[in-house]
Parts: structure tokens; sequence; C-alpha cells
């Protein structure tokens, strides 16, 4: 199994999930909640938190059109230009938000929503992997250009097909670039369960020789701790700090309350999942005894006597023989005299 390096997180089989609050746009186009919002990933246990960079004009044209869910969550229809300009991450904001990262302990990062133009500004940034959005996983030409700069590369594959997550890892492949983590996501939000579809991430960790890992839109902490359960070695899930706010994803995303009661979920897994050895723990080594069953005598038995269903039986604890021992014992006869309760031992029969 492949294992990335994004900074200093190692990410990989046997690793801590890495997981990421995606404050994407919920920074309402405001320094001070782009802040906030940092704070708040750092205290509920995130690995990283990723925001986007884009100017609206990069992203759509003049005729595009609102998505339904953004249609809802806002309560009002506009172009989806207008509605993009009042939520871009201001240029001047870079240097203090990653410092203001650095002092908190988490990996800053960003969508490079924006196209060549945003690849190259997170790159000069020195922004340590580039993750891309579902919309541009058959985005070849702009995949081909990030991979190029040999960074880790994190790619969500809501709305796509085997055939096209093939084609895009094929792209940066050839870029020669393996350094890539798929996410499994629907893009919906919040995505309903019936549209979940785990199981199609757990093909793609078969199919793929790649890491993978899940984005969630779910309301909620269960899927993405039962994604985690399934594999998925990256959890990405929206973060805000009130879902009151305004704005197109806030409605979708996790207060910092399940936030954080999904990363200390998450957190147990690897623990309870242990490694793939069968063997009893420390704490059985005394309870194995206790528990388990010996060979007894339930009649006093007299040297000559013939074993029988009558005269020996299996108890607790496990300290004597081993029931196993229990038909090879029958019809043979006894090599000594054995009190009843007194555990028989292996040299006790005659042929």
């Amino acid at each position: 199994m492949k294992r990335i390096l994004i900074q200093n997180r190692k990410i990989g089989y046997g690793q801590s999930v890495f997981i990421i609050a995606e404050a994407g746009v919920n920074h309402n186009g405001k320094l001070d909640l782009a802040l906030k919002l940092v704070d708040a990933a750092a205290d509920v246990g995130a690995d990283a938190i990723k925001f986007q960079t884009f100017k609206a004009e990069q992203v759509v044209t003049e005729t595009g059109e609102m998505a339904e869910y953004q249609k809802k969550n806002t309560g009002k229809t506009e172009s989806q230009i207008k509605m993009l300009k009042k939520l871009e991450f201001d240029e001047n904001w870079y240097p203090g938000i990653i410092s203001h990262c650095k002092k908190r302990g988490i990996v800053f990062l960003s969508t490079p929503h924006g196209g060549f133009d945003s690849v190259d500004l997170l790159h000069k940034l020195r922004v340590p992997a580039f993750k891309f959005g579902s919309g541009d996983l058959t985005n070849l030409p702009l995949l081909g250009y990030a991979a190029r700069l040999n960074k880790p590369i994190i790619l969500g594959t809501g709305m796509a097909t085997m055939i096209e997550v093939e084609d895009a890892i094929r792209v940066i492949k050839k870029a020669g670039n393996s350094k890539i983590i798929i996410l499994h996501c629907t893009t919906n939000y919040p995505c309903p369960f019936e549209e979940v579809n785990l199981r199609a991430m757990q093909t793609m960790i078969r199919e793929f020789d790649v890491v993978v890992g899940y984005s969630d839109h779910t309301l909620g902490s269960q899927v993405a701790v039962m994604a985690t359960t399934l594999g998925a070695l990256v959890i990405e899930k929206h973060l805000t700090l009130d879902n009151s706010m305004p704005g197109p994803d806030h409605k979708a995303s996790a207060s910092p309350e399940v936030f954080k009661n999904m990363v200390d979920e998450i957190r147990k897994i690897n623990t309870i999942l242990g490694n793939s050895d069968k063997k009893f723990t420390p704490s059985e080594v005394k309870m194995r005894s206790m528990v388990r069953k010996s060979l007894v005598a339930i009649l006093n038995i007299k040297k000559g006597d013939v074993f029988n269903k009558k005269n020996i039986g299996i108890k607790r604890p496990g300290t004597g023989l081993a029931p196993k021992f229990y038909s090879s014992l029958l019809n043979k006869k006894a090599h000594r005299n054995i009190r009843i309760g007194e555990f028989l031992q292996k040299n006790d029969c005659q042929n």
C-alpha cells in the first residue's frame, strides 16, 4: 500500500486517517471568519483546512446558473458568477492565514478552482498538495499541468464513472506523478444516505493503485466513520461555524461540535481495528486459564479402570489436560489412581 507525505503528515495504511476540514467558501468573503475557521479546524482535531482559490470569471461564464442545492441553501437565485464573486479568497489573505495555520499546527490547503492561474499561485505559495474538486476530474489538461509540479494530487470523484477516474489517474501518472489520492464522494449537498454508495469506494480501493479516501457531504458523522472503517485513508468534510450563516455550503456543513465528534470517532478506529494477527491480548492471558476447560475426574478412578463418559468430564479451569484429548482417552485404562476433581494428565492412560 502506497504512503504519501503531505507536509509532515504520513498518509497510508497503518497511519492515522488524514482529516481535511473543508472550509471552502464558508468564509463568506471575510478574513476574520476565515481565521476563525482555521481555529475551529485546529480545535476539532483536523489535520488540514482547505479553502478555494479562484476569481469568479476563471470558473464560470456569465451565463452559468446556480446549482439547485445552491438556490435551496441560499434561498435566492442569481447568476453563478455573481454568487462566486462574493466568495473569492482574497490574495492578500494568504500570508496571514498560512502563518496562522502553522501556529495552530494544521496544514493549509486550497483547491485551485480557478484553473492554471490558481495552480501557479498555490505553487508559488508552497502549498504542499493540490486538491481538485469533482468538477475538475475530467479537466485533464489542468490535472496534467499540476501533476508535473510533483506535489500530491487529491482528487474528488463525484459524478464520475470508473473510466473517468481511470483517465484522470492515467494523466497524472503520465506526467510522472504517482502521489495520488482519490476521494469517493457524491456531488449533492447534503447527500442523502441512499446516494452515498460506499461500496464504490471499496471498488476503487481494489482496482486502483492509489490512496483512496472519502469526501463526505452527508449530515452528521456516521458515514465518514463508516468510510474509515471500510478503508478510507483520507476524510474530507465541510466545516462551518454556524449552519444558519448565509452562503451555499453552510447548511450542508458540519458544525464544530459535529466535526469534533466525527474526528474523535475516527481516531478510535485504527486502535479498534488493530492488526491482522489473530492472537490473544495481554488482558486475556489470565482469562485463558480461568475460563477455558480441562479434563477432570468426576468420580474416583482406580488404576486399571476404563475411562468413560461417567468418570471423566470437562470443567474449568483450563490448567489441565485440554478437552481435545477427551475422545482419545475413552475406553483406555487408567495408569494410576485419580481422585474425584483431579485433572487428568497425558500419561494417565494405558494402551
